[in-house]
């Protein structure tokens, strides 16, 4: 059974969850919603289906990702486009998008936006409200328009290429970002899917990793409305450092959130 050839074949490769990758690449092939497998599983499936299905395992043997493949990635319970020119939306980042909607916002601004996760999930969320988006990457700017005119929000947000605050005009109530927080010495010890096939711009700015951080807490009290919050995505050791930055630029109400694993995940601050 084509299946099970899969599943010992990912197992081989050292793939985490060889039986789930193995079922979600099935019912891709088979153009099947994945909670419909079971039901098909039976069936003699087709020349081309099982072609198209060998192919997928290979490449997901060679470790690319799953999200790669199919073509897209749940986060905050929509379906985003995503590709090697974004990285993927993680359920960590899911704590940012609770805080952020605790409270009201009118315009909204998102840092390395990439995939438009954050920025879309948000204003999906919050209606009237409108947003920028900014990137470094054309191609990943790409990949967020494609999104905003999927989910219907093109009349909601714009996009602008650039570094940060670069491109950037106005204030706004609420800024986010999940900037890139890898350091440099920690980038040997990702996962094959993540060295491999996700962009290092969005992983890391080298050296300490803080260099985004720098960034932001530079320009952010400039283009924050009066009681604005900020909201930035951190690694599980930055918390003092990111929080110190922002104090240094003047904001206040600084408070670390955790994810659901308790590690920091998030530090966020108000404008002073």
């Amino acid at each position: 059974m084509a299946l099970v050839q899969a599943v010992r074949a990912l197992r081989a490769a050292g793939v985490p969850d060889a039986a789930g990758d193995a079922r979600v690449l099935l019912a891709h092939a088979a153009g099947l919603a994945p909670d419909r497998l079971t039901l098909h599983l039976p069936d003699t499936a087709a020349a081309e289906v099982l072609a198209r299905y060998d192919l997928l395992i290979q490449r997901r043997a060679a470790r690319e990702p799953v999200s790669h493949l199919t073509g897209g990635r749940l986060f905050w319970g929509r379906r985003f486009i995503v590709s090697a020119d974004v990285l993927d939306p993680r359920p960590e980042t899911e704590v940012l998008v609770a805080q952020a909607l605790r409270a009201p916002f009118a315009r909204l601004l998102d840092l390395g936006t990439g995939s438009g996760a954050i920025l879309l999930s948000l204003l999906a969320e919050q209606a009237g409200a409108v947003g920028l988006g900014v990137d470094l990457s054309g191609p990943a700017l790409e990949v967020a328009q494609r999104n905003a005119a999927a989910f219907g929000l093109t009349d909601r947000c714009r996009f602008a290429q650039g570094s940060w605050f670069a491109p950037v005009d106005g204030q706004f109530d609420l800024i986010v970002s999940n900037p890139p927080y890898i350091t440099e010495a920690e980038m040997a010890d990702l996962s094959p899917e993540v060295q491999r096939y996700e962009p290092h711009l969005a992983l890391t700015p080298g050296g300490d990793g803080l260099d985004a951080y720098r960034a932001i807490a530079a320009g952010v009290a400039v283009h924050l409305a009066p009681a604005g919050r900020v909201l930035l995505e951190i690694g599980p050791t930055q918390a003092a450092a990111v929080a110190q930055l922002l104090a240094q630029a003047g904001l206040r109400q600084i408070r670390v959130l955790s994810d659901l694993d308790g590690r920091d995940r998030v530090v966020a601050a108000q404008a002073g």
